[in-house]
């Protein structure tokens, strides 16, 4: 099917009217070769541009004449160049990055009014060079931490990777490592992520707005993309921290033609542990981490290029014969071909796996996960310099192993759950054209099929429509209003807010539906200052069918009824979000505030009414401002606040006999107290020597006021006073100093 449409397109390809040509090529960065995804490309004075797409690759189609070509990029030094179009004209463009971002530099860098210009909303592109700055806790940069500050996005606990996206529960969340899907996002029990930064080129957020090639998720997609290696020069990075230590290493095979990178980390907590005086930790616990990111880039010629590409990370938590350990394996094959001057095509082979398990002194060992095949089909055809078609195929087999427990003592016995297989496909088609000068319009249809091959006959199709619209108010100002809609065939059962390595992925199924979830949103977004300043207002409304719930007291773990104990009903979600952001200067940063609610109603909990869930958070605030002081310093700053998770404790307690036994009423009702928390950064490079190596300092504080927020409350009978109940905090950090040593060479 799609070599057929393939071929349908080559034809008005090959014979587009030559009243207009298109002028396409590459745009990577000068010094390693990396493409630069989103780049800029605008042809004056017609203002009309488009962006790079994931690989670098850009085609602008224009009439014959004279202009002025600029290409950009956030941080590095614009280019421009005049041009005589009379034909088809291919530029490859290499730019070459900022060592200092200054607002005279940075406002000519390309077009940096895209905010306003294009009609995607509720989507973040991060500055990896300002959160590298960031602070974070024990100095362990991380790019989760980074995007929980963005309005609209929450962190799901203390110290947590865990997020939830407008609503969203954390598994709602499509998180992609070159394409291929990671199913578990956090080390050491959720405190940090599997993303070592030094590998990561580029992280881009969708809470709204989805394009038509995502799917599989009913909230956000965290689209995640690895450096390729350098292909000019062999390069190396690292730093040694309190808690890890992490290496990379990229370089050339042959010369702009084959190119590696290989990024490893290694966390050695149980060793910082022992070394403390107040700690009392035996020399057989084991509690760290370990993770290894590789990419080989092969460019067999002009037209193609060929990506391999893996992840493989675990974690280890035990004592000398018992303990637990999960992880993430993750392996993405990815061919690129230029069939003509306007039609790009990206086709991937992916692999992923999840496994978790423990074993007690080894007489139990369990195990659970699930295991990922994927086959994607993306092709783009640029039809004029306002109208971008996209279309695509992607099918996943899936098996689930919901969990198995084998006992060796005396007696050998085993529990295996049954193990679960489905197939997801999509067919998905997407465009991108403007209507006047005025308006722009993003349009697309997906179109989802699931079935369980272990339930050959319960099957499921739908149809998910994507739309976002554009309309220019001013020379600095737009409205945009966006809907989308998308089903969800992936359950987690969790008895956490975060997302734990004990969670259990299973299928939906003939009793078990698919979550549907629909989104529609508008915004005012406005940029001031010549664009150094940019702001937004969004406003959202989300709904959920299908959301589901657990009965009071269900275990997770190795219930074969399960699915029987599942609750199922309706979510909503609602709320504002309000956003300035400075990407600029010596002075950088935002602010966000997110007024929302989030509740669900579901039959057999709270009386079938409408209850908040434990991620609803009203108020929700982030402050965030690097200063750079020169060449050598800066000083990075984060204060958040954000109200109380929602809770449910008890109302009264009975007696039976000599044991106190709680009662509950209303689901949720309770809240912990506020949380807020400010930490801070010092940024220090090291001074200029001869030779290539170079190395600088980190100095971080987290909780610098030392504020004890609430991790959880926990209600026990008095000491002192007999009869009585007391209320119990317990709090994970108070202030939390680092120190990092970071190089490169």
């Amino acid at each position: 099917m799609m070599r057929f449409f393939i071929l349908l397109l080559l034809v008005p390809v090959n014979l587009y009217p030559q009243s207009k040509f298109p002028i396409s090529g590459r745009v990577t960065d000068m010094a390693t070769g990396e493409d630069l995804i989103g780049a800029t490309v605008v042809a004056m004075p017609l203002m009309k541009g488009v962006p790079t797409n994931s690989y670098g690759f850009y085609s602008l189609t224009l009439p014959p004449g004279d202009y002025k070509i600029t290409w950009g990029y956030i941080g590095y030094e614009s280019y421009d160049t005049l041009i005589s179009l009379t034909g088809p004209l291919a530029i490859d463009i290499e730019l070459k990055q900022l060592s200092i971002l200054l607002d005279e530099i940075i406002i000519t860098s390309g077009r940096v009014d895209r905010n306003i210009t294009s009609a995607e909303m509720g989507v973040e592109k991060l500055d990896l060079r300002q959160a590298d700055l960031l602070p974070v806790l024990m100095g362990e940069k991380d790019i989760l931490k980074t995007i929980q500050l963005l309005p609209g996005i929450s962190t799901a606990s203390e110290g947590s990777t865990g997020f939830n996206v407008r609503g969203g529960s954390s598994d709602q969340n499509l998180i992609l490592l070159d394409e291929a899907a990671v199913y578990s996002a956090s080390h050491l029990m959720g405190f940090f992520s599997v993303f070592n930064s030094d590998a990561i080129k580029d992280v881009t957020i969708y809470k709204g707005g989805i394009p038509a090639r995502y799917g599989g998720r009913a909230s956000s997609v965290l689209d995640i993309s690895m450096n390729n290696g350098n292909s000019k020069e062999f390069t190396g990075k690292g730093g040694i921290g309190l808690i890890s230590t992490r290496l990379t290493l990229e370089a050339p095979i042959i010369r702009e033609k084959i190119s590696f990178i290989v990024s490893g980390r290694r966390s050695y907590a149980d060793l910082v542990l022992r070394s403390l005086p107040f700690y009392d930790v035996d020399n057989s616990v084991k509690l760290y981490f370990y993770d290894l990111n590789a990419k080989l880039n092969y460019r067999p010629g002009e037209k193609d290029r060929i990506f391999i590409s893996g992840y493989f990370g675990r974690d280890v938590f035990g004592f000398e014969d018992s303990g637990i350990d999960w992880g993430n394996a993750t392996a993405t094959l990815r061919w690129n071909h230029l069939f003509s001057d306007r039609l790009f095509s990206n086709t991937s082979l992916i692999y992923s796996d999840y496994a978790y398990g423990f074993n007690l002194e080894k007489d139990a060992v369990y195990n659970s996960g699930i295991r990922d095949y994927s086959f994607k089909e993306d092709i783009t055809w640029y039809n004029g310099h306002s109208n971008i078609l996209r279309f695509g195929e992607a099918f996943s087999y899936r098996t689930f192993n919901p969990g198995e427990l084998t006992w060796q003592s005396s007696q050998e016995f085993e529990i295996i759950m049954d193990r679960k297989e489905a197939l997801e496909s999509a067919l998905y088609f997407s465009g991108q054209s403007d209507i006047g000068s005025l308006v722009s319009v993003i349009y697309g249809l997906r179109i989802t099929g699931f079935s369980r091959a272990d339930q050959g006959q319960k099957k499921y199709l739908s149809p998910e429509p994507r739309l976002s619209l554009n309309i220019r108010t001013g020379a600095r100002s737009s409205i945009k209003f966006s809907y989308n809609r998308i089903t969800q065939y992936l359950h987690l059962l969790s008895n956490s807010t975060s997302g734990q390595a004990t969670d259990i992925w299973i299928p939906s199924s003939e009793g078990l539906k698919p979550i549907y979830a629909g989104q529609v949103s508008g915004g005012l977004f406005m940029n001031f200052f010549e664009n150094i300043i940019e702001s937004s207002v969004e406003v959202y409304y989300k709904n959920f069918d299908n959301i589901t719930d657990f009965e009071d007291g269900t275990s997770i773990l190795l219930n074969e009824n399960i699915e029987s104990q599942i609750l199922a009903g309706d979510g909503r979600s609602y709320g504002a979000e309000f956003y300035v952001k400075k990407s600029s200067g010596i002075f950088s940063g935002w602010i966000s505030y997110t007024l929302s609610r989030t509740e669900k109603r579901i039959g057999g909990i709270n009386n079938g009414e409408w209850y908040p869930t434990r991620y609803d958070k009203i108020h929700d605030i982030s402050f965030v401002t690097t200063y750079r002081t020169g060449t050598r310093l800066s000083l990075s700053m984060a204060w958040v606040y954000g109200t109380g998770n929602a809770v449910t404790f008890p109302s009264g307690k009975y007696t039976i006999g000599n044991n106190f036994i709680p009662w509950y009423t209303e689901r949720n009702g309770y809240r912990m107290p506020p949380y807020h928390r400010l930490d801070l950064n010092i940024h220090l490079d090291g001074k200029k020597r001869k030779g290539s190596f170079e190395s600088g300092w980190d100095f971080s504080i987290y909780n610098l006021y030392n504020r004890h927020n609430a991790y959880t409350i926990d209600f026990r009978e008095s000491e002192t006073l007999p009869g009585t109940t007391e209320a119990v905090k317990l709090s994970l950090f108070g202030i939390v100093p680092s120190i990092t040593w970071n190089f490169r060479f």
